[in-house]
């Protein structure tokens, strides 16, 4: 798609880019260009090629064909040491940077301040304290630099990470989804910054999967799919829809970005009776019954998954009651939860839902390894059948597997992280944020597998911070605020602003079931 822009607007202009893996084309001739003072939003599903192209920018990959210009002038980057020397910088959701140093030395990782120590050349720490002090009072963080960058929140990491970038000089900074694991008052402080930037003429390449932010921040967008442009649109020249967008990555009309299927109320599963665990929450009490998708809302630290963790045994209730099919439970660590059918797909899939450097057969089979040993030997055709007949009713891009969980898009790392509960026959399965950093083809995938559940009469309980999700997808919802309920709505009463309200305060009495 040609699109009417300046020349000397251009920071960054990609023409061509291909890149292949083993005779595998996974970017094929894909035409990008960033202009200065813009916000230009890059998008696709996962193994559209987003993150080919933005390693290809970055020099962590070298491209079979293409160019790349900076300014006007060709650059070949071999390495991300190169990109950003030459001005090219990116903040990575999972942030580059050496944790046991502190904020002014990653800041200095590259061409550190050096002052003469009679013959000798010495490092002006002082000096790098007070220009990484200068650069982020320039984007408004105020950190202590001398702290080391593991005792910082997230947010603060990142605000190190652009610090960074603003040091070496960028002309062009990358965001590759910069808030999946921030609170909506963390991501309003990123977009404060981005704006300051694209102010002052940075030119930003923005990655996420979550539409309300794109239509906030960005000013272009390019979509991505199978590894080839879809195309570019402006949104300050047209009218866009996130339907448009939708369509655009999936390659279909989106009629319908909430597959919500509905049952008949059936009997209860769970029930759960003032139950307190410590400093994270207290008394919590609710229902949930066969049929429906039990949705909790919250501000993070709300204490939802801590909620979702004392049921599944991985945290000790200090008071209240738990009831499964109509019985009290005792649940003391997560293997007395998955004996008695509950499971958790948790927030973080990489590092608590899978084991990232072993095959699928063994992510699929570790919840129910007592059902595949007889006298002690595994039966690998009992194995190997389960697991296939799991992979297929998941819907995997693979039919392999052999291949390692880390292999997979975040999708079907997703699956996997649910598939596992299904091997085991879970009677109860507890979602903590399912479709974070997932595509939206993908989400829609994950919202079927949900009904599906529901229709073989297993209960979910789902946990988002994803509004349109929430009430897009649940029956009922429990909103919590500083580790308590705050209320409960029937779906057909919900609307962001009623879960808003009762998410940031408490109510003027106590909430009553």
């Amino acid at each position: 798609m040609k699109q009417n822009i300046k020349m000397n607007d251009i920071a960054l202009e990609v023409t061509g880019a291909t890149k292949m893996f083993g005779g595998v084309t996974v970017l094929d001739h894909v035409d990008f260009t960033l202009r200065k003072g813009e916000v230009h939003i890059l998008m696709g599903e996962n193994g559209a090629g987003k993150s080919t192209l933005i390693k290809i920018i970055a020099g962590a990959y070298i491209p079979n064909a293409g160019s790349i210009k900076l300014n006007g002038e060709p650059i070949l980057t071999n390495s991300p040491i190169e990109a950003l020397e030459k001005g090219i910088s990116v903040v990575y959701q999972e942030l580059n940077l050496v944790e046991p140093l502190s904020a002014y030395e990653n800041i200095f990782a590259v061409n550190q301040i050096v002052k003469k120590h009679g013959p000798l050349q010495i490092l002006d720490r002082q000096a790098m304290i007070q220009r990484s002090r200068e650069l982020l009072e320039m984007i408004g963080a105020n950190i202590d630099v001398t702290v080391p960058v593991n005792e910082l929140s997230v947010a603060q990491r990142q605000m190190v990470e652009i610090a960074k970038a603003l040091r070496m000089n960028s002309k062009v900074i990358i965001f590759d989804e910069p808030s999946a694991v921030l609170t909506d008052i963390e991501v309003e402080k990123l977009f404060t910054v981005i704006r300051k930037l694209k102010e002052n003429g940075m030119a930003i390449c923005y990655i996420s999967h979550r539409m309300d932010e794109i239509m906030q921040i960005g000013d272009r967008v390019t979509v991505l799919r199978d590894g080839k442009l879809v195309g570019c649109r402006d949104f300050h020249e047209e009218e866009i829809t996130i339907d448009d967008i939708i369509s655009m990555m999936v390659g279909h009309p989106m009629d319908q970005q909430f597959p919500k299927q509905f049952f008949e109320r059936g009997e209860e599963i769970l029930r759960v009776e003032n139950l307190s665990c410590g400093k994270y929450f207290q008394n919590v009490s609710f229902s949930l019954h066969k049929g429906e998708v039990l949705g909790f809302s919250g501000l993070v630290g709300a204490g939802r998954t801590e909620v979702a963790k004392t049921i599944f045994g991985a945290l000790p209730k200090t008071e209240g009651k738990i009831y499964f099919f109509g019985k009290e439970i005792s649940v003391k660590n997560p293997s007395d939860a998955i004996k008695l059918g509950i499971s958790l797909v948790p927030e973080d899939r990489k590092e608590e839902g899978l084991f990232l450097s072993h095959s699928l057969y063994s992510n699929l089979m570790i919840a129910a390894v007592d059902n595949f040993t007889k006298h002690g030997v595994f039966e690998k055709s009992k194995i190997e059948t389960i697991c296939h007949n799991i992979s297929r009713k998941l819907h995997l891009n693979t039919d392999n597997l052999d291949l390692n969980a880390e292999n997979l898009s975040g999708g079907n790392q997703q699956k996997i992280s649910l598939g596992k509960w299904l091997v085991a026959n879970s009677k109860l399965v507890i979602f903590d944020e399912p479709t974070r950093g997932v595509d939206v083809g993908a989400k829609v995938e994950v919202y079927n597998l949900i009904n599906k559940l529901i229709e073989d009469g297993i209960g979910v309980i789902m946990i988002s911070s994803d509004l349109p999700e929430v009430l897009g997808m649940s029956d009922r919802i429990l909103v919590m605020h500083e580790g308590r309920p705050t209320g409960e709505l029937l779906r057909a009463d919900a609307t962001q602003e009623k879960i808003m309200k009762l998410a940031t305060q408490r109510g003027e009495k106590e909430y009553e079931q």
